[in-house]
């Protein structure tokens, strides 16, 4: 199961004085199970990306396909493919609206024609996995944390069973714990479940900590598709497009610049420190 894009392109208000160009002959494929992040400055091109791949926004030229299926084909089920495709928007918490947090969680299952009590059986397990406690269901969701908010707009789309779930800023906004809870809970659903996860971030230690494969868009385009190693390697052409590299890479240099021996392409704080450890015992032992 794969999302596949051909020479994709989408221009907003399109024969108008306000014509712009936000992506451009766009072609990449996210093979089942990957973890891919997707980085880039404001206006970038992010959210439109994301919003073709469950056909929110349908391409201006170029194709989109499913599991080999082209969606734009006549009589294909767009519904299903939005079943498939779990989108969840920056700020999830306006998505939320029903009278407690069971009932919001059932809205898509029940949309998909499940019976009652499949549709709270789905829900029940969708908030477990997102580590929302019991004592919460029954509560409106306007009355919770920012946090918990988010937990119950992705079980809201995980009730679904989506075989792809992507996810656009799901912690802006938040506090430092907040932010790491909801990751470690996204990352926790992607190593124990058959899903692709697609993540857009303005964090690079986030992309870096998480993500099998980063995508780098600009100006509409795929600057770079590579995994996160290599990515970051760029990070002077990544300063020149307004982005920036873990701040772990910025240290690997400076200390290897220093004359310790180390791999500049640690991208996490745990690796990093392995380097640093191996470096050091490694200098002691020819002193």
């Amino acid at each position: 199961m794969s999302i596949k894009l051909e020479h994709v392109n989408y221009i907003y208000s399109a024969d108008t004085a306000y014509e712009k160009q936000a992506l451009k002959d766009i072609c990449l494929e996210i093979p089942h199970g990957q973890f891919v992040g997707i980085i880039g400055h404001t206006g970038s091109g992010k959210s439109t990306l994301i919003q073709h791949l469950n056909g929110l926004i349908r391409a201006t030229s170029g194709t989109v396909y499913y599991n080999g299926e082209n969606i734009y084909a006549d009589g294909y089920n767009m519904k299903e493919l939005r079943s498939q495709v779990g989108l969840v928007f920056q700020y999830p918490e306006h998505q939320l609206f029903e009278v407690d947090v069971l009932k919001d969680v059932c809205f898509g299952p029940k949309n998909q024609g499940f019976s009652e009590k499949e549709c709270e059986e789905r829900a029940r397990e969708a908030l477990k996995l997102v580590g929302l406690k019991e004592k919460y269901y029954e509560q409106s969701p306007f009355e919770l944390s920012g946090g918990q908010k988010r937990r119950v707009a992705i079980a809201g789309v995980l009730a679904m069973c989506p075989k792809v779930l992507v996810l656009d800023e799901p912690t802006a906004g938040l506090d430092p714990k907040g932010r790491d809870e909801i990751l470690d809970q996204i990352a926790y659903l992607h190593k124990t479940s058959d899903m692709t996860v697609i993540l857009v971030s303005h964090s690079m230690e986030d992309i870096a900590k998480y993500v099998d494969r980063i995508i780098v868009m600009n100006h509409g385009e795929v600057m770079f598709d590579d995994v996160p190693k290599r990515v970051f390697s760029h990070y002077k052409e990544l300063e020149s497009v307004g982005l920036a590299a873990p701040q772990v890479t910025y240290i690997m240099h400076e200390l290897k610049e220093n004359g310790l021996d180390v791999s500049v392409h640690a991208t996490t704080i745990e690796e990093a420190a392995d380097e640093i450890m191996a470096a050091v015992t490694k200098k002691e032992k020819t002193e």
